[in-house]
């Protein structure tokens, strides 16, 4: 946590910010405050591609409470953009506005709008950076993803027992969460261009891979929008008769990420005829989960790529099983992980935990995680987590998100 005098206020910038969480691709979700003698005097955040940055909005929002800008400080989660794309140069209001002092969170990874900050110095505006900068991070990590990657977007949503199971011995999972918690994940699920699940879940549980909110339980939805692609991932392709939903009801809308072999297969071409897509992914060996023998495992980092360049898919969530998460979150792919964590415990070794496939030797071995947010959901608990990278990693990673690839 930073210890910016401005830590607190950056905080309420970012808060605000989120509110146009998943509206503003392919721009970076941005929030801005004018502070005067520490009290928020007005605010605004952007709202979407090609309307007024937050910077703007704060300023409009101020000439409507009759707030004179040149008596506040500007403090906003990301650098003000000094270039004309669909809207004017942020830094030319700042400066017309008679702002004399701003408050950065993190600089912009996009190096045609940096650069901004150096343009207020020039005039003669007091800048500061770092307020509450690694919030400021992740508020922008999906833009910083686009930037430096040609990956998605990666959300992980798991549900667990107190005991980290998935599922009973059986394969039984229905339900494990609450159902205030599945109609939260139905929310999540709005504002994705893929869902995946691994084999497992695609066999066992036959899902729909929908969303199933309307336009009724939330005014904001579009009711025109399109559902989710469906993605499975499984070396065992499915014969194409089989009473399955995905394969009945969503053939065009179905992707079977498999190995090369099996994508050359007379099963892949039937699939193939119903409108069902089938890529095949190199596999990688792996040390089996008793520390002897390898496993073969799909390389899914290929299919990710796809999705994004080639179906346009920005925002991916993942929604298992185990196994599948577990590869995402050790490569690095899963920006965000969502545990639905319930209080069940079923007590059975046999049960399929939450994470398989690793043989770590000591503690120190594990993936690392940080705890970013966590919010009661019906009788369950939300965890949101991260990859815990170091607030230095995080501004290289920014510094460097913007060189060609």
């Amino acid at each position: 946590m930073s210890t910016h005098p401005y830590n607190d206020l950056m905080l309420k910038a970012v808060a605000l910010a989120g509110q146009a969480r998943w509206k503003t691709f392919p721009n970076p979700t941005v929030g801005a405050l004018l502070v005067k003698d520490g009290v928020v005097a007005a605010s605004g955040m952007h709202k979407g591609a090609g309307l007024p940055h937050a910077e703007i909005e704060a300023l409009e929002d101020a000439r409507n409470k009759g707030v004179n800008p040149a008596e506040c400080v500007m403090v906003v989660t990301l650098e003000p953009c000094r270039h004309h794309g669909r809207t004017p140069p942020c830094t030319d209001a700042i400066i017309a506005a008679g702002i004399r002092h701003v408050v950065i969170g993190v600089q912009d990874p996009n190096p045609d709008a940096a650069g901004g900050a150096e343009v207020l110095r020039a005039a003669g505006v007091q800048v500061e950076m770092g307020a509450a900068q690694e919030e400021c991070l992740d508020l922008i990590d999906d833009f910083i993803t686009w930037q430096a990657s040609r990956l998605p977007y990666t959300l992980l949503k798991l549900a667990a027992t107190m005991d980290g199971r998935i599922a009973s011995r059986s394969g039984h999972s229905k339900w494990i969460s609450s159902a205030e918690t599945r109609n939260r994940a139905h929310y999540l699920r709005r504002h994705m261009q893929a869902i995946i699940v691994g084999g497992n879940t695609f066999y066992q549980d036959d899902p729909q891979l929908t969303c199933r909110i309307s336009p009724e339980d939330d005014p904001d939805m579009d009711p025109c929008a399109e559902q989710p692609l469906a993605v499975v991932v499984t070396s065992r392709l499915p014969e194409a008769g089989q009473p399955l939903y995905l394969l009945k009801n969503r053939a065009a809308s179905t992707i079977f990420w498999t190995t090369v072999a099996a994508a050359a297969s007379p099963k892949a071409e039937a699939l193939r005829r119903m409108g069902i897509r089938v890529l095949g992914l190199p596999s990688e060996a792996k040390t089996n989960t008793r520390g002897f023998g390898m496993r073969a495992e799909l390389d899914v980092t290929e299919g990710f790529m796809h999705l994004r360049e080639e179906l346009g898919c920005h925002y991916v969530l993942c929604e298992g099983g185990g196994r599948l998460g577990l590869s995402l979150l050790d490569k690095g792919l899963a920006r965000e992980f969502h545990l639905h964590l319930a209080p069940k415990i079923l007590g059975d070794n046999q049960a399929i935990p939450l994470f398989d496939g690793r043989t770590p030797l000591n503690v120190e071995q594990a993936l690392q995680l940080r705890i970013t947010d966590a919010a009661p959901s019906g009788s369950d608990i939300v965890i949101t987590m991260r990859p815990a990278v170091s607030l230095q990693s995080g501004q290289e990673q920014a510094a460097s998100a913007g060189r060609p690839r």
